[in-house]
């Protein structure tokens, strides 16, 4: 018999211990500062640009680095400030309001007509202007979402509308020698060294506030955010996209009012010819201030520093003393080509990231 063949067991070789590698722990990731979102660019952008035309007439030109110049670029654009954050919510839903300026001057008219040739006070006569504003945006908000009419074409109409009425109740200036409206017009509210504010421009601060809060603090705000991000997007999500759209004009409607009664504080008279063209510097302003055109994205923060830099441009321009009044609309309607071109760059940025 043949002998059977042995099984050999495979030896197991074991490493010895100063063989083995050691491999070191990965380094631990280092924490980096607050980045900027993509979002803020715009807004960054603007509060740079205010800083840099600041700074070069702090330096440029003697006396204009003092609190009463900045102050006075509050009290001056008071009324843009007001009607600019109520087209903020409108541009961040997506939607446009071109009757703000009509809107101020039919403001101003009614409240000269009433004061001046019918005896109404002060008191009577604001918050009658004020709910007459809201009634104006919530007729046009509810025309746009109950027939899906274009926001251009119906505050075009709304634009029209507004001015024409100026005209039906008077084609000359209406003088305010109103009591009330003269005292407001001349307080002033002292702050430090002689620096002081008007009531427009506390307004305005006050609209500014609420408008942060009601943005940024709200289900109404996150409502316009997603509304202006895709509308189709927030019915999905069961959003009240319908009531929105007509509270964003209505807002409008009430922002352009108050605006107005500020207007007529700051010009103590009412004119069918008042802030002609006042829808365009509005647009400008919350354009230059970050608020993207197609919706969605913005700060009612920007709108701000959007007005002020067209306020500074003014006095930079006024403070040369050499340059055309008219440099105003020639440097607005630059920045407008360069924040527009941003916009876009920045809209097909998010558009790959989306993809």
């Amino acid at each position: 018999m043949s002998a059977l063949p042995q099984m050999t067991t495979p030896s197991i070789e074991r490493a010895e211990p100063s063989k083995l590698q050691v491999v070191p722990p990965a380094p631990a990731p280092q924490r980096r500062g607050p980045r900027l979102r993509a979002e803020q660019l715009p807004l960054a952008l603007t509060i740079l640009l205010f800083g840099v035309m600041a700074a070069y007439g702090s330096v440029a030109y003697t006396g204009f680095f003092s609190a009463q110049v900045f102050l006075n670029l509050l009290i001056d654009n008071a009324f843009l400030l007001i009607v600019a954050v109520g087209m903020t919510f409108v541009i961040l839903a997506g939607g446009i309001d071109l009757s703000v300026g009509s809107v101020i001057a039919l403001t101003t008219m009614v409240e000269a007509t009433l004061v001046e040739r019918h005896g109404w006070s002060a008191t009577a006569v604001i918050p009658l202007v004020l709910a007459m504003g809201l009634v104006f945006g919530t007729v046009q908000g509810f025309l746009i979402q109950r027939f899906r009419l274009q926001p251009f074409i119906v505050t075009l109409a709304g634009m029209f509308l507004a001015r024409g009425l100026c005209y039906l109740i008077s084609i000359d200036s209406i003088s305010m020698a109103d009591e009330t409206f003269g005292e407001i017009s001349q307080a002033r509210f002292s702050l430090w060294e002689g620096a002081s504010l008007s009531v427009g421009a506390i307004i305005a601060l006050v609209v500014v506030a609420v408008g942060l809060f009601v943005a940024h603090g709200t289900a109404f705000g996150r409502t316009v955010y997603a509304i202006g991000g895709s509308e189709h997007s927030a019915l999905l999500m069961g959003l009240p996209v319908a009531r929105t759209t007509v509270q964003v004009y209505a807002l409008s409607g009430f922002c352009s009012a108050l605006a107005g009664v500020v207007f007529s504080f700051y010009m103590l008279s009412g004119y069918g010819l008042h802030a002609t063209g006042l829808e365009l510097d509005t647009i400008a302003a919350v354009v230059i201030g970050g608020t993207l055109l197609s919706g969605g994205v913005g700060h009612v923060a920007g709108t701000l520093f959007g007005v002020l830099t067209l306020g500074i441009i003014q006095t930079l321009i006024s403070f040369d003393g050499t340059l055309s009044s008219w440099w105003t609309r020639i440097v607005i309607g630059a920045l407008l080509f360069v924040f527009c071109l941003l916009q876009r760059l920045f809209e097909g940025r998010r558009g790959h990231a989306v993809s």
